[in-house]
């Protein structure tokens, strides 16, 4: 059974190191906008298996870091922490839903209903398009 909560920033560091950068140190794990925003973990029998950053701007929402861990992908835990945290942004009265999604990553988004949005473009040797969905406001 997978329970999603809020948690703190750093309880989020571990997991995305480990999944998206597992050449980086932990320590450059933190954001800055951390403290601004909404982490949310994924918890499988008491055990951390996937982390989310949700972060507002105006009526929009970003979330970055999606991470879910190696074995667990593929499950449906990605899924749902973003099923969650739509509802979390309508329940805000969040009008669209973003992120930067690794282009090893758009299928995924695809078929959550993500569209993407202007050029790709390259970051830390990472390349990313920008995906978005509208969502009804509540």
């Amino acid at each position: 059974m997978l329970s999603i909560e809020q948690i703190t920033p750093r309880l989020t560091w571990r997991l995305r190191k480990e999944v998206l950068y597992p050449n980086k140190p932990l320590n450059s794990m933190m954001m800055e906008e951390d403290e601004h925003g909404y982490h949310f973990g994924a918890f499988e029998d008491n055990k951390l298996v996937g982390v989310v950053s949700l972060f507002k701007h105006q009526d929009d929402w970003q979330f970055r870091k999606l991470a879910v861990i190696t074995d667990g992908q593929g499950k449906g835990i990605g899924t749902q922490i973003i099923a969650y945290i739509t509802g979390f942004v309508e329940r805000e009265h969040g009008t669209k839903l973003w992120c930067h999604a690794r282009l090893s990553a758009t299928g995924f988004y695809d078929k959550l209903g993500y569209s993407k949005v202007g050029n790709e473009f390259q970051k830390n040797g990472i390349n990313y398009i920008r995906m978005e969905k509208s969502l009804t406001v509540k």
